[in-house]
């Protein structure tokens, strides 16, 4: 059993910052790509950014400059810092991770609970 829990969501802002973090915890092997996503109702759930388990990341245009992404391997966690906040940043943030949890099992994609984001002009 994995489990993703998120923290740091809640009111910011415009301009401002806020923190996110996802722990990852139960019967893991190895975590490859760890990454968050958000959706806002009525659209689908994208991509904000993604770290694979080197460090290299990749940002989704509209959080370029602005987010970063890191990640604690030996925490199992990943991190999100958002700065200089938009009202367009509103939205529920998910988790995702790449685990594996045993030597020969596949690769799956967990998901956080979500964590609501609201940020205020």
């Amino acid at each position: 059993q994995v489990q993703l829990v998120e923290s740091g969501g809640g009111l910011g802002q415009a301009g401002g910052s806020l923190r996110l973090s996802c722990a990852a915890s139960g019967s893991i092997f190895s975590i490859n790509a760890m990454g968050w996503y958000r959706q806002v109702p009525g659209k689908q759930r994208e991509l904000v950014a993604v770290i694979n388990s080197g460090g290299i990341t990749n940002y989704v245009d509209s959080v370029k400059g602005r987010f970063t992404i890191s990640r604690d391997n030996a925490k199992n966690s990943v991190y999100l810092q958002m700065n200089s906040l938009k009202p367009e940043d509103t939205a529920v943030y998910y988790c995702n991770a790449d685990i594996k949890t045993g030597w020969t099992a596949r690769t799956r994609g967990y998901w956080g609970q979500g964590t609501q984001v609201t940020v205020s002009s």
